[in-house]
């Protein structure tokens, strides 16, 4: 027969959401500082595509 599984704590739900925000915090972080260094043009490890080469083809 089945069994109910046992209620998560309030502590461990918590701590659950808290990594998941703090990850969530850092990817946001990481994609502003690279959208700020492509504006600004000292991107080294991103290829994107500009207007001049588009305007050639």
């Amino acid at each position: 027969m089945a069994v109910p599984k046992k209620k998560t704590s309030n502590a461990k739900r918590d701590q659950r959401k808290a990594t998941w925000k703090r990850k969530a915090n850092l990817q946001a972080q990481r994609a502003l500082s690279l959208g700020k260094s492509i504006l600004t043009g000292r991107a080294k490890g991103f290829v994107y595509p500009t207007e001049e080469e588009s305007e050639e083809e």
